[in-house]
Parts: structure tokens; C-alpha cells; sequence
């Protein structure tokens, strides 16, 4: 395929085949790079390689905006792996605001990680089941059910499998390419599709970090916007996200420690 630059399009690697505001989806959320739309690839049939990071807990500084009104938080990323099974909680803490926390189970196949329950916590639950054997998504909001698509995340394990699925062959994903999942939220599944960016390095809290962008496409002015590194030094964990929208809310969460998990 060639771009109106003339230029050949990125690849398009495909793993599988609710707008809230910035401070209520922790990952799901400053402006994505504009890219080419990517060509229609043939999904592909043969598991790509991966490498789960072994289990760690991360501690971040946050700061955001919501409704004009700035705010500084805490947030903190527990992954825990045994080779066959995984638990991920992420939460974060904001003064006079509360907390909010997202958790991922699931075990670990052919694909990488495999959802089994994905729960939004705020002021009240929310959660989606992965139904394997029946090849559906249920929601306990009463949302009607999802089909389940091969390689299927939720909303907080598709950072740690892009993680995984970079570590398993970092030469594979070079600048440019753009990688396609299923992403379940509380409420619905979509197709959300991340392109790959350059390396940088960043100082954050914790120090300078090497890590590799990777930026979800908005496709719409109403889409939650998502920028996240990946620092190949620490196994491809996130050590960044910007999450935003056109109204202006966003998040910014950046590593500040490490701690045994």
C-alpha cells in the first residue's frame, strides 16, 4: 500500500480479530501522533512469540485535569505471574476525589496473556467475564455480550501483553507498525489499534528511562486518547502513560519506583 506521500504504509500486525472522562478510565485515556491509516492485513494464524514480564510492583506520580480542575495523585501497578496464571491491579489515588482501581486475572497461552475477569471499581463495580468455552464477553452491567475474539485484552492487561508481545521480538515491531487488539472494557469490547514509535529517553521521577511509544489511534473526536512507554530495561512494563481527551481531561502517569511484587 502507498500513502499520499508516496511513501509504502507501516505494517499492519493484527493479534485478534465507552468514552469516560480522563479521570475515570485509568487505562484507556495527550494526543495521539497522526499516522496513515493502516492496510487491511490478513489476521494472522500463528501465535506470535512473547515474553511476560516476571512479577513487579510499580509506583507512580500522577498528575491530571479534570473539568479545568488540576489534580496530583498516586497510582500503583501490582503484576503478579506464575508462568500459567496472572493477576494485574492497578490504582490510583487522588485526595478528596477517592480511589479508583482496575484488576485483570487470566492466565497465561498460546497468545500471551487470556483474560479471564476484568473489574472497574469506583463507586461501584463493574466487571466483564471472559467466557472461553462460549466464545463471548458478558458484562455485569447488562450491556449485551460481546463475541470473543482470539487474543483479546481488557482495558488494563493490553498494556502488559503489548508489553510482552515487544519483548518476544522487539525486530519485529519496528517504528511505524501498527498492532490490532480486541479491548474490553466494563462495558463493551472494540478493535483498538496502536502504532508503534521510536525509542526515547525520559526522565521521570524514578530517573532516565529508555522506553518504546506506542500510541492507540483515536477514531473519533469522542475516542479516549492513548500514548504509553515500555522500557525495554524493565521488561517492557509501562513506566508512562498519557491518557486525554478533546475536552481537555487528561492523565499522566510516570514511574517513580519499583518495588518487590
Amino acid at each position: 500500500m502507498t500513502t499520499a506521500s508516496g511513501l509504502d504504509a507501516a505494517p499492519t500486525v493484527l493479534l485478534t480479530p465507552a468514552t469516560e472522562p480522563a479521570a475515570a478510565t485509568l487505562f484507556a485515556l495527550a494526543p495521539a501522533e497522526s499516522v496513515p491509516e493502516p492496510s487491511v492485513a490478513k489476521r494472522d494464524a500463528v501465535a506470535p512469540n512473547f515474553a511476560v514480564p516476571v512479577s513487579a510492583r510499580l509506583e507512580y506520580d500522577v498528575v491530571g485535569e479534570v473539568k479545568g480542575f488540576p489534580y496530583s495523585a498516586n497510582s500503583e501497578l501490582l503484576w503478579q505471574q506464575d508462568g500459567q496464571q496472572y493477576s494485574a491491579k492497578l490504582e490510583i489515588k487522588v485526595i478528596l476525589l477517592g480511589s479508583r482501581s482496575q484488576i485483570s486475572t487470566g492466565r497465561i497461552g498460546g497468545l500471551g496473556l487470556e483474560p479471564t475477569r476484568f473489574l472497574d471499581k469506583a463507586r461501584s463495580e463493574l466487571a466483564a467475564h471472559f467466557e472461553r468455552d462460549k466464545g463471548i464477553i458478558v458484562f455485569s452491567s447488562n450491556a449485551p455480550s460481546a463475541n470473543l475474539l482470539a487474543g483479546a485484552q481488557d482495558r488494563l492487561s493490553v498494556v502488559l501483553q503489548l508489553g510482552a508481545i515487544l519483548a518476544g521480538g522487539p525486530s519485529r515491531y519496528p517504528p511505524g507498525t501498527t498492532i490490532a487488539l480486541q479491548v474490553v472494557g466494563p462495558r463493551d469490547a472494540e478493535d483498538w489499534q496502536f502504532t508503534v514509535g521510536a525509542s526515547e529517553v525520559l526522565k521521570l521521577p524514578g530517573g532516565s528511562v529508555t522506553g518504546v511509544k506506542l500510541s492507540r489511534h483515536p477514531r473519533s473526536a469522542y475516542d479516549q486518547k492513548l500514548d504509553l512507554w515500555l522500557a525495554p530495561s524493565m521488561g517492557y512494563l509501562p513506566v508512562r502513560l498519557r491518557l486525554s481527551q478533546d475536552n481537555g481531561d487528561y492523565v499522566d502517569q510516570k514511574w517513580r519506583a519499583s518495588l518487590a511484587p
